[in-house]
């Protein structure tokens, strides 16, 4: 609670442009799915982002103030075993998480910077297998099992950092080359490098956030600009503690992660924009028998 404190204090303080006035400038969102890519219900199973984008004005590029450009982001996720209940359901401890926190974005030396902080609830406090147990009952899908409640991650808080550092590189007018550097400390301890390639003019001019679980980045600031584009990744990352595993349950993190993604994006003259994408990601734990597909859906209608 301390480091969250004194890192939100810091962004208050930083510049005289809180002082000043603010708007909404743009809201992102991304829903994440392993039903909308594999067809499975299982470890990353869903999780939904909402980023709240505020500051003086957007000029298609970040400001070089720290702290002027403000994300206040929402996070909600299930990690889950290989089953909710039955054969596969004791594989790795079940996580509900609800997290908030705030990230400042501006550009250092031609490079695109991030750095914020989150509170991330993890255990029954926050609802989260409730939640999804309802849900499942509702549509008639495998209930959570009594030995998967009990074995799921306990209550608790963590206070998390995280800066990523990315470098754009313009190839023409409609491609671009994004190398990035990311770490975390808190809930999980990871050093995370890799890059993303847009093509399509439709992306050059929004803000981007890159979402946690897969990477893909997803539009906190949209550009006016409509068409189609495209988007690559991959990264490869270096994982430290991590309190989704706890040594109490009995599952081994691997020390290494892999993600690699494609997607689309289309935005219309009317306000219409569509993204999907999916995301490989490689196995977490040590036993996990394969890696798996999530899929990424973000839907925005202008009334």
């Amino acid at each position: 609670m301390r480091l969250f404190a004194m890192c939100c204090a810091g962004l208050m303080a930083s510049t005289p442009v809180f002082a000043q006035d603010r708007e909404t400038l743009g809201v992102g969102r991304l829903f994440n799915n392993d039903y909308f890519g594999d067809g499975e219900d299982r470890w990353r199973s869903g999780s939904y982002a909402l980023s709240i984008v505020r500051g003086e004005e957007w000029s298609s590029a970040t400001p070089t103030a720290f702290g002027s450009l403000l994300e206040y982001r929402l996070r909600s996720e299930i990690i889950a075993p290989e089953a909710l209940n039955g054969a596969g359901s004791d594989d790795r401890a079940y996580v509900g998480s609800i997290s908030a926190g705030v990230h400042t974005h501006f550009t250092q030396s031609d490079w695109d910077v991030s750095l914020g902080a989150d509170l991330v609830f993890v255990g029954p406090q926050t609802g989260v297998l409730d939640f999804q147990d309802s849900v499942h009952d509702f549509i008639n899908a495998p209930s959570v099992s009594a030995g998967v409640d009990e074995g799921q991650l306990k209550n608790a808080v963590y206070p998390t950092l995280v800066a990523q550092a990315m470098r754009p590189i313009t190839l023409n007018e409609n491609t671009r080359i994004l190398p990035f550097v990311e770490a975390q400390i808190g809930v999980e301890n990871f050093l995370r490098v890799g890059a993303d390639v847009t093509i399509g003019p439709v992306l050059g001019d929004d803000l981007w956030l890159r979402d946690s679980t897969t990477g893909h980045l997803y539009s906190g600031i949209t550009s006016e600009a409509v068409g189609t584009g495209f988007v690559l990744g991959a990264d490869y990352a270096f994982v430290g503690d991590s309190a989704y595993f706890p040594a109490s349950f009995g599952t081994d993190a691997e020390d290494t992660r892999f993600r690699a993604r494609a997607g689309v994006h289309s935005r219309n003259a009317n306000g219409f924009s569509v993204f999907y994408g999916l995301t490989y990601l490689s196995e977490e734990y040590i036993g996990q028998t394969q890696g798996q597909v999530v899929g990424s859906l973000n839907l925005n209608f202008s009334f």
